[in-house]
């Protein structure tokens, strides 16, 4: 990272500002280059590694993409505007991108796990996910996060 001033070292501080992000960017290889898409998440941190769940159709590209690939880098980022400076504008911002690898999620119970980590997220607690007739219409992934860096620029810090 070129600007060492703007680096977050504390983990903890790193997934709150993951878990305040609206919305991720998942990033796939494709064998005509990269693709990156906006996706809902859920974050569980309970266990060893933070991991990341997503859903999504079960056919399109991100599906071709993750069955071909399944490594994926993350990008979440908090926008909170632009600030003139004596040496010109900034923006001020957090984010936060990590690695991992994605995984198809099998077990029933993880699914309903997932998809409700995804709707607490969005702010929707109380959603009776088993008897939501769109269930059999999706996919839930899981990222294990085996790295994940922050980056901040926060007003008056420069």
């Amino acid at each position: 990272m070129r600007r060492k001033n703007r680096e977050v070292t504390d983990m903890n501080e790193i997934l709150d500002i993951l878990r305040r992000c609206d919305t991720i960017r998942l990033g796939l290889t494709g064998a005509d280059g990269p693709y990156v898409v906006p996706v809902s998440f859920g974050l569980d941190l309970s266990g060893e590694k933070p991991v990341v769940y997503f859903h999504c159709a079960r056919k399109g590209m991100k599906v071709d993409l993750l069955t071909s690939d399944k490594r994926v880098c993350i990008e979440g980022d908090i926008f909170l505007g632009y600030e003139v400076e004596t040496h010109g504008i900034t923006t001020r911002y957090e984010s936060a991108i990590g690695f991992g690898e994605c995984e198809v999620v099998e077990d029933d119970a993880e699914i309903l796990k997932g998809l409700q980590l995804i709707c607490e997220h969005c702010g929707f607690d109380d959603v009776p996910l088993d008897t939501c007739w769109g269930l059999s219409a999706v996919r839930v992934y899981r990222i294990a996060l085996d790295c994940i860096t922050g980056k901040r620029n926060l007003p008056g810090s420069e």
